[in-house]
């Protein structure tokens, strides 16, 4: 069971998604405003925010940014539509995953327990790359001897990427290996989540030594 708090203003699909929700198993809570879901953060840690993007007052992109300003708590966010510049909006403020309404109770949940399994790997042990520390056991990461704090879905990310140096990872074999999607997904999951991994990781994310771009084809893990 996971404790979520979902953040959605329109009464009816609040009502419906809590119900829905608590009946695969989440404790939820539930906030109608920005300002009424970060008031409960302040309060309370969910495993996980599912936060419309359509909100009164502080909309879901800005709730996002002041969650990860403090915060990585896993994000999934609601929209009323697929491909807007909200979208990217929300995956720039740190979204882990995004659902397209009106959201189906068991594809919301999905997403939900797959975005919590992130969090966990099978251990095999310390990688170290240069100046770059993954420890696949105690599922932390360091840089320079400093602290890196990742989201579930960045780590998920790094782990994937590091545990195959050279390897060549498209954005779909990335979305089916990290978000668990098994359809053509939407690549700005993947080229959001790296540019926000490479911000963390890199000593100038401009020209990353770490996680590469290898152009018209994905992303490998260096250095090489």
């Amino acid at each position: 069971m996971a404790s979520i708090l979902l953040i959605e203003d329109d009464p009816l699909v609040r009502r419906g998604l809590q119900l829905a929700l608590s009946r695969h198993g989440h404790e939820v809570r539930t906030a109608d405003t920005g300002e009424e879901g970060l008031s409960e953060l302040r309060t309370t840690t969910p495993d996980l925010v599912v936060l419309d993007l359509m909100l009164p007052g502080i909309d879901g992109v800005e709730v996002c940014r002041r969650i990860r300003a403090t915060s990585e708590l896993p994000v999934i966010m609601l929209t009323a539509r697929g491909d807007d510049f909200d979208v990217v909006d929300g995956l720039a403020a740190g979204a882990d995953d995004y659902v397209v309404k009106p959201a189906r109770p068991t594809v919301l949940d999905a997403r939900i327990r797959a975005v919590l399994r992130r969090s966990t790997s099978a251990p095999d042990g310390v990688r170290v790359h240069r100046d770059l520390r993954i420890d696949t056991t105690a599922l932390t990461v360091s840089a320079h001897g400093e602290p890196v704090t990742l989201t579930p879905t960045e780590l998920r990310l790094l782990l994937t990427l590091s545990r195959a140096p050279g390897r060549v990872f498209s954005r779909q074999q990335l979305l089916e290996e990290v978000w668990e999607h098994d359809y053509l997904g939407d690549s700005r999951l993947v080229d959001n989540c790296v540019q926000r991994l490479r911000a963390k990781i890199e000593t100038n994310p401009a020209t990353p030594e770490y996680v590469q771009t290898v152009r018209g084809f994905g992303y490998r893990f260096g250095p090489l």
